[in-house]
């Protein structure tokens, strides 16, 4: 007569066990950020009002994407200098386009960067492993010393690294070799948009200084992606 109730609550402590876990990691994983994030917005080679700017289109992106296709698929937006980079899955190829004729028309996008795969959504699983390769690479980053992390806007979808930013040529090759370097990325894309140094002395902050840097061969790739133009007669 007492199996069952046993048998309950062995599940419950399962389940209690798992959600502990994931609480723990997460917890991890803000706490390891919590640091760099203090100093995010002062660090930004973004002006605060673009940076207002890219979260004002992420907003709107996001709720406009809701209207469009609703619970189908899991849709990712990222906004940097209002380039839009749209990752996640959706079901069929129609709902692909939709999503970004739907973010191209958002005022204020400059330009969208469509990488939705068609297919079911990831696991809860693969997000969580995303998320703790994005505190990998930006760890890296703070570790190699001559870069400033806060330049980089890290994204990671189902072990793709994406990697957006005002850098300099030798910025770029740096952080894309140190993110391919790391175990569980399987692909390294950067949206980048490369200044000179001279450019970019009036904004370094003073504890970061350029180093020469030899870029290695490693074994997973990495390529750049153009954004397409925003589509003209932006709706409200």
């Amino acid at each position: 007569m007492t199996s069952a109730p046993l048998a309950l609550r062995g599940a419950t402590l399962v389940v209690a066990l798992t959600a502990g876990f994931l609480l723990s990691a997460c917890a991890q994983l803000l706490i390891s950020g919590a640091s760099m994030g203090a100093t995010a917005m002062y660090d930004d080679r973004r002006t605060p009002g673009m940076q207002v700017e890219d979260q004002t289109v992420e907003f709107k992106a996001s709720s406009r994407v809701n209207d469009t296709i609703g619970d189908r698929g899991r849709v990712t937006i990222t906004s940097y200098n209002r380039v839009v980079l749209i990752t996640g899955e959706v079901p069929v190829d129609a709902d692909r386009a939709a999503v970004e004729q739907a973010v191209a028309r958002v005022e204020g996008v400059r330009s969208t960067i469509n990488q939705l795969a068609v297919m079911p959504a990831s696991a809860v699983s693969t997000r969580i492993n995303d998320l703790v390769l994005v505190g990998k690479i930006k760890a890296t980053y703070v570790d190699a010393k001559d870069l400033q992390v806060n330049a980089f806007k890290v994204v990671v979808d189902r072990g793709t690294a994406y990697l957006m930013g005002f850098v300099t040529e030798r910025e770029a090759a740096r952080a894309t070799d140190l993110a391919r370097r790391i175990g569980g990325v399987q692909k390294v894309v950067t949206v980048f948009r490369i200044v000179s140094e001279a450019a970019l002395a009036g904004v370094r902050p003073a504890n970061v200084q350029a180093q020469p840097t030899t870029v290695q061969s490693a074994p997973v790739s990495s390529e750049s992606v153009q954004p397409s133009p925003a589509q003209p007669s932006p709706v409200n």
